[in-house]
């Protein structure tokens, strides 16, 4: 009798259980849920695409093709939807690819099927509201892009919602990893400082995602039913601007600087550059826009403006903005703030202190001083520039210097002419490719813009580092750095054999990255005295930052202590 209560009970346990999971899974879909910013009655089929004879595709007006050097290029016009949908239609591939690689970067660095459930749950909740900090035009136009997403990342979440917390990735990315992946550095000239007198831009994008993500650039012009034409150096389905420039001649690049967790959704700060170059001509109008918006993190918004003829930094954070202006002719972004509000508070002192940030923007400030005036040739040669200060032997990939081979793209750009230069793959190190926005928009808008659209005369050749044996085996120790990097996170470490580990130190026998990998390989198998030797080797050479050697240092003990028991 008392079994049978007993079981009665936890039938009855369960059923409440299983009620309340199910009232709370249904609370949980209608708080993360988000609306489609349609009007009643409004149509959101997506238009049907066609190949012409010049080989790109074509949606109206509306066309999408890939350059020779590799560089994929496309123009939309028309109101936020209809470029959205013409946009998704055009380039369902790249977006599909892109999606695809975004993904697997996010497995391997999340291993385990049910922490990366927690990790969609989690996205899912935390940017419950995004949309509400979004402008209006863009929520359409990226829903317009998600309509092309591709079935097949559907466990990952409602298309349009994955769409809206991609734009959102660089913001948690580098808030949870502390710059780990977005370490970019830019400067901007001008007067003495350049060549023919006039403003010149110049940046590293350094948001890694791996090899494959970096490969595929994407040019994307936008002529805007309200607003200034524009163009964004970007990636398959991304509408933000990471890099970019308008028809007036204002120009915008974005590097992370320290930030703290942030508590919830805000304005992506990659849209809100991209409200910047669509709707801006002057500074003071730029900065009008960034004060309107609240955001994630902490971030340097380079502005530049041909009508201006100088360049600020606008330095924005959760906890409010600055501005800096040197009022010289030289402007140099790491990672760090220099204006009066934020420079000397405690989390950027620490970011000083303890990053790579510093090392770079030291090395930039010499680079540019030794070029004496800039023009895009040499601005190219110091974005590609892999020593770091003084000239001194870092390893190659080592996060202070300038060229850290995994920059998705470089550019620059030369706002007087209206001139964009973008590097082809790989990094830094492949041709720039040069575009005159007054006579693509100009083109394109006549319907002449259906053959080769780049100012092939100004083309900047590839760096001469391409054709060395020394590349192809940093491709190779890339590649092996990669799949130890993965195999340690997930919990099953490889084996290498005694001669890929003498291939893979001789590849970069004095990046300090090499022996780090090795340490961290042979810790994840519990070889612990071989890891420490591998992290002594490390801390011997140039290591990037304080905070860096604090880490191989933590590691080195705890593999000596390890290796020292019984």
């Amino acid at each position: 009798m008392a079994a049978r209560r007993a079981l009665r009970r936890l039938r009855n346990i369960a059923l409440v259980a299983s009620a309340l999971l199910v009232i709370g899974a249904a609370w949980f879909a209608i708080e993360v849920h988000v609306s489609a910013p349609l009007s009643e009655g409004e149509t959101d089929r997506v238009p049907a695409r066609s190949q012409g004879p010049d080989g790109r595709w074509h949606v109206g007006r509306n066309w999408l093709g890939r350059d020779s050097l590799g560089l994929y290029e496309a123009y939309v016009e028309g109101g936020e939807l209809e470029r959205g949908l013409a946009y998704g239609a055009l380039a369902s591939e790249l977006i599909e690819e892109q999606e695809r690689i975004f993904v697997g970067r996010l497995r391997e660095m999340v291993p385990g099927a049910v922490r990366l459930d927690y990790l969609k749950y989690f996205t899912a909740w935390y940017n419950r509201d995004l949309d509400e900090h979004v402008p209006h035009e863009y929520l359409r136009e990226i829903y317009g892009v998600s309509r092309s997403f591709a079935d097949a990342y559907d466990f990952v979440g409602p298309k349009y919602m994955r769409a809206l917390n991609y734009h959102a990735a660089h913001d948690i990315g580098h808030a949870l990893t502390d710059l780990a992946m977005v370490g970019c550095t830019s400067f901007a000239a001008k007067g003495e400082r350049s060549a023919d007198g006039q403003l010149i831009i110049g940046r590293n994008f350094d948001f890694w995602m791996g090899d494959d993500f970096a490969r595929e650039k994407l040019i994307l012009f936008i002529r805007p039913d309200e607003g200034i034409p524009h163009v964004l150096v970007s990636w398959g389905g991304f509408m933000g601007a990471a890099s970019a420039m308008n028809l007036e001649g204002l120009t915008v690049t974005i590097n992370a600087a320290r930030s703290e967790l942030p508590y919830g959704a805000r304005t992506p700060i990659a849209l809100l550059a991209r409200a910047i170059v669509q709707h801006a001509a002057t500074i003071d109008e730029a900065i009008a826009i960034a004060a309107k918006h609240e955001v994630f993190v902490s971030e340097s918004i380079l502005v530049a403006s041909a009508r201006d003829g100088r360049a600020v930094i606008i330095e924005k954070a959760p906890n409010g903005m600055d501005v800096y202006d040197p009022g010289t002719d030289l402007l140099v972004c790491a990672n760090h703030y220099q204006s009066d509000r934020f420079k000397d508070s405690a989390p950027n002192q620490a970011n000083i202190r303890e990053s790579d940030s510093m090392a770079r923007f030291r090395r930039m400030q010499q680079l540019v001083d030794s070029a004496g005036t800039l023009d895009p040739s040499n601005a190219a040669a110091i974005l590609r520039e892999r020593k770091g200060f003084n000239g001194a032997e870092l390893g190659m990939g080592n996060p202070a210097s300038i060229n850290q081979l995994i920059a998705h793209h470089a550019v620059i750009m030369q706002p007087t002419e209206r001139r964009l230069y973008v590097s082809a793959w790989p990094y830094q190190l492949g041709a720039f490719a040069c575009y005159d926005l007054r006579d693509v928009f100009a083109r394109c808008a006549s319907g002449d813009g259906l053959t080769i659209i780049r100012d092939t005369a100004r083309t900047i050749g590839p760096d001469p580092f391409l054709i060395t044996p020394q590349f192809a085996e940093h491709q190779w120790w890339q590649q092996q750095r990669t799949r130890i990097a993965s195999s340690v996170l997930a919990g099953a470490p490889i084996t290498l054999t005694a001669q890929e580990t003498q291939r893979f130190v001789a590849a970069a026998p004095d990046s300090y990255i090499t022996h780090m990998a090795l340490g961290d390989l042979h810790r994840a198998r519990q070889e612990n005295v071989l890891a420490a030797e591998r992290y002594s080797a490390a801390l011997r050479l140039p290591v990037a930052s304080k905070k860096e050697r604090e880490r191989l240092e933590e590691r080195l003990r705890a593999c000596t202590l390890a290796a020292a028991e019984p």
